[in-house]
């Protein structure tokens, strides 16, 4: 199976990942910050991606697994709540549950961060609700 047509990716586009590849190379502060903390299979002993496409959306980090997305939160997402919900609710077609992150919770309290990610993702592991 070709990388592009795994399941994880959720019929994303092309353009989709080419997208992504530069949001990868272009990770913010905050980005690699909790990369840092999450790559390598540190939480749980899962496998976290950056700048993970799915359907037309690029997730900041997804875990397939768990079918979790992280997002981290600058500024303008203050203006943008609206778009930020219509995006978890598609997610959520997936079975995907996104929990968000603001730049001021990476900078000053990412080990309270960590503990989130870790105990959504011991949860939704547990007990998946896409029925594993």
């Amino acid at each position: 199976m070709e990388e592009i047509e795994k399941p994880m990716y959720y019929g994303a586009k092309p353009e989709t990942f080419e997208a992504a590849r530069l949001l990868r190379k272009n990770m913010t502060v905050h980005e690699k910050l909790l990369w840092q903390r999450i790559s390598n299979s540190q939480i749980c002993g899962v496998r976290f991606r950056r700048q993970h496409p799915i359907d037309f959306f690029i997730a900041d980090f997804y875990c397939h697994e768990a079918r979790l997305v992280v997002e981290i939160d600058g500024e303008m997402h203050i203006f943008q709540q609206q778009y930020d919900d219509g995006r978890s609710a598609e997610m959520e077609k997936y079975f995907i549950k996104v929990i968000r992150f603001t730049n001021t919770e990476i900078e000053n309290n990412i080990e309270s961060v960590i503990q989130r990610i870790e105990n959504e993702t011991k949860i939704r592991m547990k007990s998946p609700p896409w029925g594993i």
